[in-house]
C-alpha cells in the first residue's frame, strides 16, 4: 500500500515559491500562514531540508521590531500568525532573541473586549453578546476583538513556549484565561462558532473547523472534561464534506490522542490542506 502522505510532501516541495515561501495555492504570492503550516509539516522530514531552510530564512526575515510577524512581504503590520512562528521556533527547540520577542508580543496582546471602555459598554447592554469580557484572549490583529481561532493558535504557541522557562508566570496566566474564554464560548450543540455562542438572544451553531481549532487550543490540559466536544468533533470528522475542516479535525483529534487517517485520494490543490493532513497524521502538534 502506498503512503498517503507522499503526494502531500511532493506537493509542498514542488510548489514552494522562489522567495522560499508558499502561497495559499500554487504560483500565488507567499503569505506567512501557508508558509508557516508548510514549514511545520516539513520541519522533521529529511528529504525536505533545503525547502525548509529556504522557508525558515524567509519567515525569520519577516519579524517586525516589536516582536510580531508581518502576514506577507507587502504588509508591515502585526498579525496573529506570530503564534505560528513562535510554535515553529519551539518545535525546532530554538530559544533565541526573536523567539523571546515573539512570546513577549503574544503576552502583551489581547482583544479590545478586555479594555475598560468595552467592558463598560457590555455592562450597559449585556444582552447583545453573551460573553465574559474579563477573559483576555487574542484578536486577529491588535485593536480587534478576540476570536476562537487566533486564541487557539496563541494557546498552542504559549503551551509549547512555557517549557523554556521564560515569562513562566505570565504565560501560565494567559493560558488559563485563554482556555476559560474558549470554554465560556462553547455553543449549546457541543462545538464552537467563530466568536460567540449567543448573539441578540439567538443561540449560534458550531462549525467543524472552529470546533477543531478550539479543541487544539485546549489540548494538553488533563483537568478538562472534553468528552462531549471530542464526540462532536468525531461526528464532524465522519460527516463533513469540507477538506479543510476534515484536515483541521484530524489535527485536533490527534492532539487529544485520537488518531485519524488522511484520505487515500490526492489532496486538493491547496497548501493548507496538504500541510494540515501531514501535521494531523504525524502528530507534530500533539
Amino acid at each position: 500500500m502506498s503512503d498517503p502522505l507522499s503526494p502531500r510532501f511532493d506537493f509542498l516541495r514542488s510548489t514552494q515559491n522562489p522567495d522560499g515561501g508558499w502561497g495559499f495555492f500554487p504560483g500565488k504570492q507567499s503569505w506567512l500562514e501557508p508558509t508557516a503550516y508548510a514549514l511545520i509539516a516539513l520541519h522533521s522530514d529529511p528529504s525536505s531540508r533545503q525547502n525548509f531552510d529556504r522557508g525558515w530564512n524567509l519567515m525569520r526575515s519577516w519579524q517586525l521590531p516589536g516582536g510580531s510577524w508581518r502576514p506577507c512581504a507587502a504588509v508591515a503590520e502585526p498579525h496573529w500568525t506570530t503564534s505560528l512562528c513562535v510554535t515553529l521556533h519551539a518545535l525546532r527547540e530554538i530559544h533565541d532573541e526573536p523567539f523571546e520577542r515573539g512570546v513577549r508580543w503574544l503576552l502583551e496582546t489581547a482583544g479590545i473586549e478586555s479594555g475598560l471602555r468595552f467592558r463598560f459598554a457590555h455592562f450597559l447592554s449585556p444582552s447583545v453578546v453573551d460573553m465574559d469580557p474579563s477573559l483576555k484572549a487574542w484578536p486577529w490583529r491588535p485593536g480587534n476583538s478576540s476570536w476562537i481561532e487566533p486564541t487557539a493558535h496563541a494557546l498552542v504557541a504559549l503551551k509549547k513556549a512555557r517549557r523554556f522557562g521564560i515569562h513562566s508566570g505570565a504565560i501560565q496566566d494567559r493560558i488559563q484565561l485563554g482556555e476559560k474564554m474558549i470554554l465560556e464560548r462553547r455553543c449549546s450543540d457541543g462545538g464552537w462558532n467563530y466568536g460567540n455562542r449567543k448573539v441578540l438572544g439567538t443561540e449560534l451553531p458550531s462549525y467543524p473547523e472552529t470546533t477543531a481549532l478550539a479543541l487544539l487550543g485546549l489540548a494538553g490540559n488533563s483537568a478538562l472534561d472534553l468528552a462531549g466536544p471530542l464526540s462532536k468533533a468525531r461526528k464532524y470528522w465522519a460527516e463533513t464534506r469540507s477538506p479543510l475542516a476534515k484536515a483541521w479535525l484530524g489535527v485536533a483529534l490527534r492532539s487529544h490522542s485520537v488518531s485519524s487517517s488522511p484520505s487515500e485520494s490526492i489532496a486538493a490543490n491547496d497548501t493548507l490542506i496538504n500541510a494540515l493532513e501531514i501535521i494531523g497524521a504525524s502528530g507534530v502538534l500533539a
